[in-house]
């Protein structure tokens, strides 16, 4: 995401609580950043040749503006997966979403979906309301490369600020119990971080919802 005011838009992945914000770049410092998260060249070695994380190259497409998150975070996942829409357009298209090239008050998890399954055969499911011992469940799973999950969260929870967000789920560390997040954002950039604190940031509220993963398989 590019530095820089862009009017009237809420931050990615939805409205927090309710309420507008003007989106843009989030006020989370780059010494925040690194300092929230575990970016070990050691872990993050391990990280990406997790099955699934490998199958995107160690390379992440970021998101061409503060408001499209989801969106680049489905183009990655395809392209993962061998999908021919893997550009943020190319997953936007036809979907009537984000035409204006901003997603003005973000999307939730459910229009997320939308857009999923406008361009895929595949099952596309909206996982929410989830305990803490079934979100592990699911992250046991992180590593099957049949599945592609996306996560919705509040960096509130991990960085200390920053709103709503949806990147892709690289896989999981069991032995450490901490999830690769392949954050779409390029001032965040793909990292690492205990399944407790993500499971938090993703058991919160977007509007009168809550959070929760996208499920592609």
């Amino acid at each position: 995401m590019k530095r820089g005011l862009i009017f009237g838009l809420a931050l990615c992945g939805g409205l927090l609580g309710g309420a507008v914000f003007i989106a843009g770049q989030s006020s989370v410092s780059p010494k925040a950043i690194e300092t929230s998260v575990n970016r070990t060249p050691e872990l993050l070695g391990r990280a990406w040749r997790l099955p699934v994380a490998a199958t995107f190259n160690s390379d992440v497409t970021w998101q061409t503006n503060g408001s499209r998150c989801g969106p680049a975070s489905i183009a990655n996942a395809f392209r993962s997966i061998g999908e021919e829409e893997t550009t943020e357009a190319q997953v936007l298209e036809g979907t009537g979403k984000c035409w204006t090239g901003f997603c003005i008050i973000g999307l939730t998890l459910d229009e997320l979906a939308e857009v999923a399954r406008a361009h895929t055969e595949r099952k596309v499911s909206v996982i929410r309301d989830l305990t803490a011992e079934q979100f592990h469940e699911h992250m046991k799973h992180a590593n099957d490369p049949d599945r592609r999950y996306i996560i919705n969260f509040t960096r509130e929870e991990i960085f200390g600020g920053g709103g709503g967000h949806h990147s892709p789920i690289g896989g999981y560390l069991e032995a450490e119990d901490t999830v690769f997040v392949l954050d779409v954002n390029e001032n965040y950039k793909p990292w690492l971080v205990k399944r407790e604190r993500l499971f938090k940031a993703m058991d919160t509220f977007d509007g009168d919802r809550k959070r929760g993963l996208l499920l592609i398989q």
